[in-house]
């Protein structure tokens, strides 16, 4: 119980990654407040949190709506007497338009997919980490934890999808920047290949369209369960050197040998880091992948160099 008595809010927590989340802190001892837009499908998962043994508080809360936000942290403020421990920025409402629109260009699109896909999932982080950061500065610790992908990085799913998850990350950089000082931590957090209830319904369970599809399909074969997430979230909160990664961008598969972490079903943790898994993603090439030891991974600065944009 290494968060007992710690407060945290995870947004967007119904299904998905931010069940896993609330999940993993309750299971760690701490009160979770849990949101989502759905008031059955929030009291079923925080039924699953609760009997992790933890706390949990579900309230209804849509992450586009400025008011909904303000009265979640207003009910926070009063309840906990100010106090926020943890904020898991996760909410997203475009999960679903990823696969409508899976092969769609940008121009093919109605417009209003950037609104679906960027209000709760970005602009809704930025609010919630504006009310998290008042209580956590007040308090001298926090830590702030954007959900994002490495669709920041380079071209994924869609043009709205990539322009938010870059500006997930640079929200996290930059709130890092103005909160030095004041012993709250930002960081940005990339899961690998996550098997949500949505992927499997979308994925794992449909014949292959096409030859990307299946590829999807084996990619996520490895992929992450929800809870990973969570299990880093927990070790970054204990790590007493903690401050010395605000700002960054934290691969799930780096915390998981970090931490020296396990998923919750046993397995360990797929590095896609490691170039024996990037040598076999070539077809010319992918023999040689075998003869690679798995210890030797690509270093972060050739990610920079290989996308840079000058």
């Amino acid at each position: 119980m290494a968060l007992s008595g710690w407060v945290c809010l995870v947004t967007g927590a119904s299904r998905g990654i931010g069940k896993g989340v609330a999940l993993q802190l309750s299971e760690a001892g701490a009160t979770v407040y849990v949101t989502g837009r759905n008031e059955r499908a929030l009291r079923e998962a925080a039924s699953e949190v609760k009997a992790r043994g933890g706390q949990c508080v579900p309230v209804v809360c849509d992450s586009s709506k400025d008011d909904d936000i303000k009265q979640l942290f207003e009910r926070i403020g009063r309840e906990q007497k100010g106090r926020l421990d943890i904020l898991v920025n996760n909410a997203y409402d475009g999960v679903q338009a990823i696969f409508d629109y899976s092969e769609k260009k940008f121009w093919e699109m109605d417009p209003s997919v950037w609104d679906s896909m960027n209000n709760a999932g970005l602009r809704g982080h930025y609010i919630c980490s504006v009310y998290a950061a008042r209580l956590m500065v007040q308090a001298g610790r926090g830590l702030l934890v954007v959900i994002s992908s490495t669709g920041g990085l380079q071209y994924c799913s869609n043009v709205p999808y990539g322009v938010g998850k870059a500006a997930c990350d640079r929200l996290a950089a930059d709130c890092a920047v103005d909160l030095r000082g004041r012993g709250v931590v930002s960081v940005s957090l990339w899961p690998g290949a996550v098997r949500t209830e949505l992927v499997i319904q979308n994925v794992m369970d449909r014949q292959p369209r096409s030859e990307e599809h299946q590829k999807i399909r084996e990619g996520l074969s490895t992929g992450e369960t929800p809870e990973l997430s969570g299990r880093c979230i927990v070790e970054l909160a204990k790590d007493t050197n903690l401050m010395a990664l605000t700002g960054k961008v934290l691969m799930t598969s780096d915390l998981a040998r970090r931490y020296n972490i396990r998923d919750v079903d046993g397995r360990s943790v797929f590095d896609n880091m490691s170039v024996s898994f990037l040598v076999s993603q070539v077809p010319y090439l992918s023999w040689l992948s075998s003869f690679i030891p798995s210890f030797l991974r690509l270093p972060k600065f050739v990610l920079t160099l290989l996308h840079g944009r000058f």
